[in-house]
């Protein structure tokens, strides 16, 4: 990711021109500044922090000095502090007079912006500051990237969006499978309920009407069985009577 471009705006000739002690404090926040910025491979936010301190000594003494609580701003700015620096350089960009200046305070708010992931208001900030500096070379750079980051964080909400929809429908189809699944097994339950044969209940009343029939058949049989021994215990005659 290539570093987004902060306009510093530091007017040493409006230092000099004011009281000897705002000059010290500007002037030991300036080389604070100037020296944490030099070395390029880290964030010495605590020199930042120190040249914070340098520029509030100095707007204690003389309150609302524009150039001042920019310097402000850019030192809260490096230390990560973008809420309250962003809330600065919107003070700013309505205070200062020149178009130049207010362009200067509207890029470093959409940095501010850009920094807080807030992208939208990031671009509307670069458009301001390009309307009052149209040759303005970095904020044309910085709305290039910050609308590329637009178009990707889009481009991610619609292919979130396709993949819930997606999901929406392979669930819809599981649950159709589902039910289709479950109506087929009820109607495999009632062909076998069908299938197996029905057992015939009887009455109690029909069941004792059986069960004398049954025994009359019983004796009916034994009857005609002692019957037969009978007749087989008569005496047989061998010869014939005269």
């Amino acid at each position: 990711m290539k570093q987004l471009f902060l306009l510093l705006f530091t007017l040493t000739v409006a230092v000099a021109a004011s009281g000897q002690n705002e000059r010290k404090f500007v002037r030991s926040g300036n080389q604070l500044f100037m020296e944490a910025i030099k070395d390029t491979t880290r964030l010495d936010t605590s020199m930042f922090g120190k040249a914070e301190a340098e520029y509030r000594k100095a707007l204690e003494k003389r309150p609302g000095h524009e150039q001042w609580d920019f310097n402000l701003a850019d030192a809260l700015y490096k230390q990560m502090q973008f809420e309250e620096a962003g809330r600065k350089f919107e003070e700013l960009s309505q205070k200062l007079e020149s178009p130049e200046e207010q362009a200067r305070a509207l890029h470093n708010l959409g940095n501010s912006q850009l920094m807080q992931q807030q992208i939208d208001e990031s671009i509307e900030s670069y458009k301001k500051a390009l309307r009052r500096n149209p040759n303005d070379l970095d904020t044309k750079y910085n709305l290039a990237y910050a609308q590329m980051l637009k178009q990707q964080q889009e481009q991610q909400q619609q292919d979130q969006q396709n993949q819930d929809q997606q999901q929406d429908q392979d669930q819809e189809q599981n649950q159709d499978q589902q039910q289709d699944q479950q109506q087929q097994q009820q109607q495999d339950q009632q062909q076998q309920q069908q299938q197996q044969p029905q057992q015939t209940k009887i009455s109690k009343q029909d069941a004792e009407q059986l069960l004398q029939a049954l025994q009359n058949d019983e004796r009916e049989i034994q009857e005609k069985v002692n019957a037969e021994k009978a007749k087989s215990a008569r005496p047989v005659r061998t010869e014939k009577e005269w």
